[in-house]
């Protein structure tokens, strides 16, 4: 027990790393990782709990919030914010001062998970390439809209009203769940990155107040569309949010300023260097992910001996005294 609580918090680690950097989404890790589905499932039971509440129905909110799996649910979440608390000031300062390294590292990770979560799908079809085709070249083209999260993209942001946080959270808070999308880059597309970054040094807590609703009501929702859509269309959804991935590579591209813009340069600096930590990162995509393979199949023999051990009352043994009589 105590081992999958460590091992939990290891990847709610690993995600909360990956949500600090701009274009690296948490549930490209999650998926890396095999947990993604279950991650979806229990903020999708937790989310029916609070409409529940909504609605005044006390026993249903309680059923299913007993139906959350905590034990999975609460290490991560602990991993989650212990990664954003040692990490945010080590990643940003890494970001600035070695970009093209830092860049390259992160499009080796997605590459790598590109491929991974293919083979997540059942029972892959020619027309589940073409949608991540389609959806890929789709969110390339939509990233090109933005340059980047640079200071000049923030100072041209206006002074939005209170509703337009309340949308931009809604929005933002998908990209938690999204392989393949950071929130702060949604921010960015949506024209709220300035706003919001603004909202956080000034201390103006009733915006993010109302950036924070934004984000449960849009969490909310979200979880539970994307839920039925991978219950109902798994093979489907898949493909799609491995386009996404895939369209997200446009903001890693090393060159010329990192992870910092859109724009696409050619190799220019640190080549050797870059392509090295690019390789490195891509096969430790499948270190991590062979690794996951082998815990879940471990932790599945665990249950299964539980349970064989639960029902030793009533197993052949019983049925034979039963017979006997």
């Amino acid at each position: 027990m105590l081992v999958n609580v460590v091992l939990t918090i290891i990847r709610g680690f690993a995600m909360g790393a990956s949500d600090l950097v701009p274009g690296v989404s948490g549930g490209t890790i999650a998926l890396i990782f095999g947990i993604y589905e279950r991650l979806i499932s229990s903020v999708s039971m937790g989310s029916s709990a609070l409409v529940a509440l909504l609605r005044r129905d006390v026993a249903g909110f309680r059923e299913r919030m007993g139906r959350v799996e905590w034990s999975f649910v609460l290490p991560l979440l602990a991993g989650i914010l212990l990664a954003i608390a040692l990490l945010a000031g080590v990643l940003e300062s890494l970001l600035h001062e070695e970009a093209v390294l830092m860049a390259s590292v992160f499009v080796g990770l997605v590459a790598g998970s590109v491929i991974v979560a293919w083979r997540l799908i059942r029972d892959p079809r020619p027309s589940h390439a073409a949608i991540i085709l389609a959806v890929g070249i789709i969110v390339f083209l939509l990233l090109g809209l933005q340059g980047g999260t640079s200071e000049e993209t923030v100072s041209q942001t206006a002074s939005p009203d209170l509703w337009m946080f309340f949308v931009a959270g809604a929005i933002a808070i998908c990209a938690m769940i999204l392989p393949g999308i950071s929130g702060s880059f949604l921010l960015v597309v949506m024209g709220m990155y300035g706003a919001v970054l603004s909202s956080v040094t000034q201390r103006d807590f009733l915006a993010l107040a109302v950036f924070l609703a934004g984000a449960v009501v849009g969490l909310a929702l979200f979880s539970q569309l994307l839920n039925r859509a991978l219950e109902r269309h798994h093979d489907v959804m898949l493909a799609g949010l491995i386009g996404l991935m895939a369209g997200s590579l446009r903001v890693l591209w090393p060159w010329p300023d990192g992870v910092d813009s859109t724009e696409l340069g050619v190799p220019d600096v640190d080549v050797l260097p870059a392509l090295f930590a690019g390789v490195v990162a891509f096969g430790l995509v499948f270190v991590i992910a062979t690794a996951a393979q082998r815990l879940e199949k471990r932790e599945e023999s665990a249950q299964q001996r539980a349970l064989d051990a639960e029902g030793g009352s009533d197993g052949p043994g019983s049925i034979d005294s039963a017979d006997a009589s």
